[in-house]
């Protein structure tokens, strides 16, 4: 889940997990009640400071995706069908937008992009 947090990225790395972990959230990967990664383990794995754990933690506890249980963990929170969909949504959204930003600056059309977006997807033109 956090195989692809960049420490070259103008993301902030706190906000880059917590996005991981509420796209694990909204795809299912992972499920109401599940545990996250201790602060310390985390921290430890992606080799970051503890405290950009626990702000990514904290973050989303505010938006609900997760409880944080002093002394148990951090657990997912039960999340609406409705708000997984829009959250793969909003998810979608980036990741388009880092990819027409990305074809930009390497010079690739509006045209070519959406041909090559076309050809992966299997959707034929006419």
């Amino acid at each position: 889940m956090f195989h692809d947090i960049d420490a070259r990225s103008p993301t902030p790395l706190y906000a880059q997990i917590a996005e991981r972990v509420r796209l694990a959230i909204a795809t299912g990967a992972l499920g109401s009640a599940a545990p996250l990664p201790s602060v310390r383990q985390l921290a430890a794995d992606l080799r970051v400071n503890p405290a950009t754990v626990i702000q990514a933690y904290r973050e989303l506890e505010s938006q609900g995706f997760v409880e944080i249980r002093h002394g148990a963990g951090t657990f997912v929170r039960e999340l609406a069908p409705g708000r997984r969909s829009k959250e793969r949504s909003k998810h979608a959204v980036r990741l388009v937008r880092r990819l027409v930003a990305e074809a930009r600056r390497a010079g690739v059309s509006l045209p070519e992009l959406q041909q090559a977006i076309e050809t992966e997807i299997g959707v034929r033109t006419s």
